[in-house]
């Protein structure tokens, strides 16, 4: 992320610490537009651990984030006047003192639907919650069962899911689901798992909670680029499903907070943001917007973006994407900045 951008994110921080009220942690749930380095420790080829990732992060340092810095939740919980970064569940290196603080639970290759995580043999939803159910009798145990309660009832959650359960699931016929659901029915089908998802965290505890909805997952450059033969333009097909899945995602919202007590359950709006962006590159000091920075760019994420690539570019704040799937630190500062002013706004 170029120094610009920092001045301005610092700015930022400033101007909500002096108007935030004492948001203990930020509690993350989702795939790898959030995973902080769960993939690590488990047996998955989806891994981001090494260079050219996290070449902009802190010391330069690769911590399993699929990006060449920061994810979004470390802008929000930096902002939120918290760490400046969510650490992994089972990441060895924190202790259920930072936790306490803020915790993510994501695996980059998840879904709402079980067979997404089979895919890649990452960690499926419900793993998720069993960690959070887990990291509950930890906080307990170390901050006692009231201070416990306090923190997680307190805390804002941040939920970023449902991209892989399109792109590496249904419209790649690996499991089926193609031949099993129409894609409105597929979308049904994916409501129904959030609703249980949502459902399960809130008898846990889980009060203040951000969904963020599907961006233009057409527009990424891996479908892009398998979309040459139609002029390599964003894949219409895919991003008319996500639009489909998010007013499906707002109805549910709707109806959970009607009947769910306490629930101050939001809608991250992510999908017109990207689209600004891809649409507007100049307003916000960036010049490509098809390709990834990481080596071509075009299809090259996990290990097959890395340090022996020649193409990989000097300056990612240049563009939306950082490999093939995932956005750069500059976006993800972006898509906080919107979390922030929309879903979060009513907690800050």
């Amino acid at each position: 992320m170029g120094i610009p951008v920092i001045f301005l994110f610092l700015y930022y921080v400033a101007c909500l610490a002096a108007a935030s009220p004492n948001i203990p942690a930020v509690i993350v749930f989702g795939d790898s537009t959030v995973d902080t380095g769960n993939n690590n420790q488990v047996g998955t080829i989806l891994r981001s651990n090494f260079r050219p990732y996290g070449r902009d992060f802190f010391g330069g340092r690769p911590t399993g984030r699929f990006c060449n810095g920061r994810l979004a939740p470390d802008f929000i919980s930096q902002a939120l006047g918290l760490p400046p970064l969510v650490p992994a569940y089972l990441d060895p290196e924190y202790s259920i003192e930072d936790f306490a603080k803020g915790v993510c639970f994501a695996s980059a290759g998840t879904g709402l639907d079980n067979a997404t995580s089979d895919v890649l043999s990452v960690i499926p939803l419900w793993k998720e919650v069993e960690y959070f159910k887990e990291y509950r009798r930890r906080l307990q145990r170390y901050a006692g069962k009231a201070e416990a309660m306090r923190i997680v009832g307190e805390a804002v959650y941040i939920i970023s899911i449902g991209t892989n359960d399109f792109l590496e699931n249904y419209y790649l016929l690996v499991t089926g689901r193609f031949l099993q659901f129409t894609v409105e029915e597929y979308q049904d089908f994916l409501i129904d798992r959030a609703e249980e998802f949502l459902r399960a965290i809130y008898w846990l505890g889980a009060r203040k909670i951000s969904f963020t909805g599907l961006g233009a997952i057409g527009c990424v450059p891996l479908e892009r680029t398998t979309n040459a033969l139609a002029g390599g333009g964003c894949v219409e097909q895919y991003n008319k499903a996500a639009r489909g899945f998010n007013v499906k995602l707002q109805e549910l919202i709707g109806r959970l907070c009607a009947t769910l007590p306490g629930l101050r359950l939001r809608y991250a709006p992510v999908y017109d943001g990207l689209l600004h962006i891809i649409a507007n590159p100049s307003s916000y000091g960036i010049e490509n917007v098809d390709r990834g920075c990481c080596a071509t760019g075009r299809f090259e994420m996990g290990y097959l973006c890395d340090e022996l690539s020649p193409f990989t570019c000097p300056d990612a704040s240049k563009y939306v994407f950082w490999d093939s799937f995932h956005p750069t630190e500059k976006v993800n500062w972006l898509m906080a900045k919107t979390t922030l002013e929309t879903s979060l706004a009513e907690f800050i």
